[in-house]
């Protein structure tokens, strides 16, 4: 059984810019590179395998074939794959926005999934900041008529952001990335936003971009929301470990590698996504094989995948996994 290569699927959206092209060694036929999906089994974007006898095929039909053995325990619970990983370049602000919970999507939008997320700051411009939440506590219908009277922006929490840092985006919470930001976004499956404002931009159509206002109001909690940080690092042999999300779709730890770390097999509790987002690495496992890792990269292990290590002096890897809930 191999580790596995994913070939992202692109997205060009107005907002993107050069950089992960630039840096982080994307390559499409796209002028701007908005958002990378490094991990998908989203119709709207799904990844590839590039290596393997499964080449070529969809990260969704690979998982399809032996579903329980290759997601594991904790994601068997959800009726499709749950997560969605994604690699973000705002060269401008993007919109302020709102997503809603499972319970609202499913009743409002056909079935959809909600949408849960966590931002870790890849990169940013100095000054950098982004949108979280609220300033003080709003009524919906002081919330309401900031939005039709223009006054909105007074009332967002700006957060200013420095690489490494965490937000943690429940379902509801006002947010939008900021011009400058490079960011890793580990999310529920969905593709679903509803747009609050958006600089009276207009798309590739030559007209505004649709906002969603009524259904923003209906889902958003208008109290403030303080940013929440990752936890202290745990320091192992050979690498240090931080859990940076922890919720019923996805468990998040960054790990930076100092030397070699060895990480024990799943035993069926779970994938792991590996993304690089500094440095090189090398992958080692079946007694010897190496697959290299470098930054900007994704891998995907199967549940029922064997012990691994991972070798580099200077990597930065976002391990995801969805975990069993007892």
């Amino acid at each position: 059984m191999e580790p596995l290569k994913l070939k992202p699927a692109f997205q060009d959206y107005i907002w993107g810019g050069t950089r992960l092209r630039d840096e982080f060694g994307k390559e499409c036929d796209l002028e701007r590179i908005a958002e990378s999906w490094e991990l998908s089994c989203h119709p709207a974007g799904p990844s590839t395998i590039m290596n393997s006898i499964n080449k070529r095929q969809t990260l969704k039909e690979y998982l399809e074939q032996d579903w329980a053995a290759r997601v594991g325990e904790g994601a068997s619970r959800f009726s499709g794959f749950p997560v969605l990983i994604k690699l973000i370049d705002a060269c401008q602000d993007l919109s302020v926005q709102v997503h809603p919970d499972d319970r609202y999507a499913r009743e409002h939008e056909n079935g959809e999934n909600g949408k849960t997320e966590c931002w870790y700051i890849v990169d940013c411009d100095e000054g950098a900041a982004l949108a979280y939440g609220f300033n003080r506590e709003l009524t919906k219908d002081e919330f309401r008529a900031a939005i039709k009277n223009g006054t909105l922006l007074d009332y967002v929490q700006l957060v200013p952001v420095h690489k490494g840092d965490v937000f943690f985006i429940e379902a509801g919470t006002l947010h939008a990335i900021g011009a400058g930001i490079l960011i890793a976004e580990i999310q529920q499956n969905s593709n679903l936003t509803y747009r609050i404002y958006d600089y009276d931009r207009v798309g590739a159509d030559g007209k505004p971009r649709e906002l969603h206002i009524d259904k923003a109001v209906d889902v958003t909690k208008t109290w403030s929301a303080p940013p929440r940080r990752k936890r202290p690092a745990t320091v192992y042999e050979g690498y240090s470990s931080a859990v940076i999300a922890d919720c019923p779709y996805f468990t998040v730890n960054e790990l930076r590698i100092t030397d070699e770390a060895h990480f024990p097999a799943s035993e069926g509790v779970s994938y792991t996504h590996l993304l690089c987002t500094e440095g090189d690495a090398a992958l080692i496992y079946d007694d010897g094989v190496v697959m290299p890792v470098s930054k900007g990269e994704s891998v995907f292990l199967p549940a029922n995948f064997g012990a691994y290590t991972i070798r580099s002096k200077n990597c930065v890897l976002l391990a995801t996994q969805t975990l069993p809930r007892r």
